[in-house]
């Protein structure tokens, strides 16, 4: 038999409740929801853990116990190491702090991840423990400078302090061959490669020494982008247009900096004056020790984002729902999670599957964004649709980073 105690609801030492027996059943009911949040401990603040922290937040407010781990300090759009590195903004500029980040029900911790248990749901830091009803994994993916022999010596672009270094390294190139390297594949935003050798191209021509300087861009995939071959022709086209040689299907092993070589798979060499580097990309230590990676990154199910084990989740550059490592995707995979969380605790019907849908802008240089709008799991196979440069593209891109800027960090 159940018994309802209708009595208003009071709190005494040591967290006990007492009462008298003239309250509603609405005072209990409230009380309940309180102490029985749903706990989420979300890893990773980058697209789709600040996405999946403020939709939480705007749906159910203090109804949620949102927990968000991240070791940095500061957030920054993937595109803007494009601009730090050719001169259009500082580092300074394009740094959005998580000290802005205040959302009800979110509360965002500096702390470096250091054991995940998934199956109790439980992370370990260097100030502590916590633990959730729902653990999502949205560490992204870690460069693995160390797959490519002599890498380490030599420039890489795809990380913050690599693409500030090259900032500060481009003004002195003058002369000779920069070769734009992809290590390996997967890599992120897929289109950001070709952006570089555009934008480079742009930056010698305006400084009057391109005819002086080569511009080399290899990559172990057949096609710029291979999901879009109109956008692969646009690239293509521009590539030759600009002098720009392309290098695919060819997978650069290691690099020999006293000799500035790089080095084939097969033994061919490719020499250089300045590399610009894409290095190998992986799951983080701390995720590849729990366990559950294949193949070197978290499987999930397409549809819904959900790993093998109950309540815990993986999206983004992390695990492999079969869409390209990119933070539109993260942001698209981690709606998907939002939607499910909240109708579990508002009750209604879950989210539609996954849809992998999202859209790349790619800088051409000038005035000039183009995009790429791809669809990786709706159909029987990936399609992607081109939209040529324009300005108007160019203000959509600026627009997107905008309402992103104040959705997560309330700046404008």
């Amino acid at each position: 038999m159940t018994f309802i105690w209708i009595g208003t609801l009071r709190r005494a030492r040591g967290g006990a409740i007492r009462g008298n027996c003239d309250a509603p059943l609405a005072v209990i009911r409230s009380y309940a929801r309180r102490v029985a949040k749903l706990r989420v401990l979300v890893l990773g603040a980058g697209f789709g853990g600040l996405e999946l922290s403020t939709m939480l937040s705007e749906a159910l407010g203090d109804d949620v116990e949102v927990t968000l781990i991240d070791e940095g300090d500061a957030f920054v759009f993937g595109y803007s190491k494009l601009d730090v590195m050719f001169g259009r903004a500082t580092l300074g500029e394009v740094r959005l702090p998580y000290s802005a980040v205040a959302k009800p029900g979110v509360r965002l911790l500096r702390e470096t991840i250091t054991a995940i248990d998934p199956r109790a749901r439980r992370v370990t830091t260097d100030a502590g423990e916590h633990e959730g009803d729902v653990l999502v994994i949205a560490l992204g993916a870690d460069y693995d400078l160390d797959a490519t022999p002599g890498l380490r010596e030599a420039n890489e672009f795809y990380s913050v302090a690599g693409a500030a270094r090259l900032g500060e390294l481009l003004p002195g190139f003058t002369r000779g061959r920069a070769l734009i390297g992809v290590c390996g594949a997967p890599f992120k935003c897929p289109p950001a490669p070709s952006e570089c050798a555009l934008l480079l191209d742009e930056l010698l021509r305006e400084r009057g020494v391109r005819d002086d300087c080569e511009i080399a861009f290899t990559v172990p995939l057949p096609s710029p982008v291979p999901p879009s071959p109109d956008t692969s022709r646009a690239l293509l086209a521009a590539f030759e247009q600009r002098g720009i040689a392309f290098l695919p299907g060819k997978r650069i092993a290691s690099l020999d900096p006293a000799r500035r070589v790089a080095v084939y798979e097969d033994g061919d060499e490719l020499p250089y004056d300045l590399f610009l580097g894409v290095p190998r990309h992986r799951a983080p230590d701390v995720v590849i020790e729990t366990g559950i990676c294949v193949d070197g990154y978290i499987p999930v199910d397409s549809a819904t984002l959900q790993t093998e084990l109950p309540g815990v989740y993986a999206i983004g550059d992390v695990a492999t729902p079969g869409v390209p490592k990119a933070g539109v995707f993260a942001e698209g995979g981690a709606r998907v999670v939002a939607k499910a969380l909240i109708a579990r605790v508002r009750g209604g019907d879950g989210p539609a599957p996954y849809d992998g849908r999202g859209s790349c802008y790619i800088e051409f240089g000038g005035e000039g964004v183009a995009r790429v709008d791809v669809d990786f799991l709706s159909g029987p196979q990936p399609t992607g649709t081109f939209q040529a440069p324009s300005e108007a593209l160019a203000a959509e891109k600026a627009q997107f980073g905008a309402t992103r800027r104040a959705r997560w960090f309330g700046l404008d």
